[in-house]
């Protein structure tokens, strides 16, 4: 199954209910996945311009789209991206059928 990275951050409200109430988010995390069958390979907090990195672990695009919209639309986190993941096999595959493409620079 492909991987995909997700960094986020959360709001200041939702920082302030986590420090009132503090939880591990990697079960809500597990359960979002696996409701499209996939799994939580990871999840960390972070310095820097996110706050957290989630590593998940699902079927398909659709699959982690559906999990991230959710998510998003849930209003706790901002700054919400995800990354898709290639296996350095996939990349090499990619870069042999990248030689039978004709690229044209705009204006040539």
């Amino acid at each position: 199954m492909p991987l995909y990275l997700t960094r986020f951050s959360y709001t200041p409200e939702t920082w302030a209910r986590l420090i009132a109430n503090p939880e591990d988010r990697r079960k809500a995390a597990t359960e979002y996945v696996e409701s499209v069958g996939g799994t939580l390979q990871g999840f960390w907090y972070a310095f820097g311009s996110h706050d957290g990195v989630t590593l998940w672990e699902a079927p398909d695009d659709v699959s982690i789209a559906a999990v991230v919209l959710a998510i998003g639309s849930g209003g706790a986190v901002t700054n919400l991206e995800t990354t898709v993941l290639m296996t350095v096999e996939d990349t090499m595959e990619a870069m042999r059928t990248a030689q039978r493409v004709t690229y044209r620079p705009p204006g040539a």
